[in-house]
């Protein structure tokens, strides 16, 4: 890996967590000098046969002194912990409409999956100056995905969902790892991020192989696999719910609590049926553990999310 990626900065997020660094970096320097300083001082004035007056302090400056530069340096470092903070908890906060692309992890590489429906292997096209949101699991172990010019990482966990947005803002080639050990190879685990104008990915998207959207997939694979003989099909004898704008609705649950019916709670009903039940249904749904793969499962996701088209009611169950 060229070590000047750690120098580029490909986004304005990279640039504010450059500044807080050098920020943070050089406070700490001065406070360090400072207190050197002084125990630099006072061993030379204070030291033993010096003619330095050691008589009591005024009363005045016995307590006062130790309490003021307490305070003040406590309220300084809590502001710089809470500029830091608002810095970080920013980049869990992606905009509405983001461009969401599905990231897969597995021993020793990543699998990406744009919109479109395109897949690529280590190897990702972003456009520029467009916000990007990555949905990451992992097929296997933990890894984390890590790419020092947008200065994000992000670990990714097998059966839960984790999630990074970033715009970038210049164009170029960038590299990207697996910045958490995850076997024998893990260092080979890696690829590059090809942030291109809005003109080059919509060419890039052209170009690739014909295929359905993530969408049209998963609305494919939700007959094949046998999902709408219930939720589709009013002649079904099992009593299953209306998936019809089920993503992003609140879910009232057998045991009282609401839940919100997010990218976490799909996965979780597709492979732990069991796991938080739907007042008013009995657990009759199979398990897909086994059957359906990661990919297979971002797909059915994303065509249950497009079924959502009217604003969800709060309080309302499938």
């Amino acid at each position: 890996m060229n070590i000047d990626q750690f120098n580029t900065e490909a986004s304005r997020y990279a640039v504010r967590v450059d500044e807080t660094f050098w920020i943070l970096t050089t406070l700490s320097a001065v406070i360090v000098i400072l207190l050197v300083t002084l125990i630099v001082v006072f061993m030379v004035r204070y030291r033993r046969g010096s003619p330095a007056p050691r008589g009591e302090l005024p009363n005045i400056l016995k307590h006062e002194i130790e309490i003021g530069w307490t305070v003040a340096t406590f309220f300084l470092f809590m502001f710089f912990f809470w500029w830091a903070g608002v810095e970080i908890l920013n980049a869990d906060s992606p905009p509405a409409h983001a461009l969401e692309i599905h990231v897969v992890a597995k021993q020793w590489m990543f699998r990406f999956q744009q919109p479109s429906g395109a897949r690529e292997i280590d190897e990702l096209h972003v456009p520029v100056n467009t916000p990007i949101r990555l949905s990451l699991t992992s097929e296997d172990v933990i890894h984390d995905l890590f790419i020092p010019a947008l200065r994000i990482k992000k670990d990714i966990l097998p059966d839960r969902y984790t999630y990074l947005w970033f715009t970038a803002d210049k164009t170029g080639v960038f590299h990207m790892s697996c910045n958490q050990f995850c076997g024998t190879n893990h260092s080979l685990m890696g690829g590059q991020m090809d942030i291109v104008s809005k003109q080059d990915y919509g060419r890039w998207t052209s170009a690739q192989p014909e295929g359905d959207d993530l969408a049209h997939q998963g609305e494919k694979l939700f007959h094949t696999v046998g999902c709408s003989g219930c939720h589709d099909s009013p002649s079904s004898t099992i009593h299953a719910p209306d998936l019809h704008n089920i993503f992003g609705r609140l879910v009232q649950l057998t045991d009282g609590r609401v839940v919100k019916a997010d990218e976490a709670y799909l996965r979780d009903k597709i492979l732990l049926p069991n796991k938080d039940i739907p007042a008013g249904y009995a657990p009759d749904m199979p398990s897909f553990r086994g059957v359906l793969n990661e990919g297979q499962i971002v797909s059915l996701i994303a065509y249950l999310k497009s079924l959502t088209t009217s604003p969800n009611v709060e309080g309302a169950r499938p």
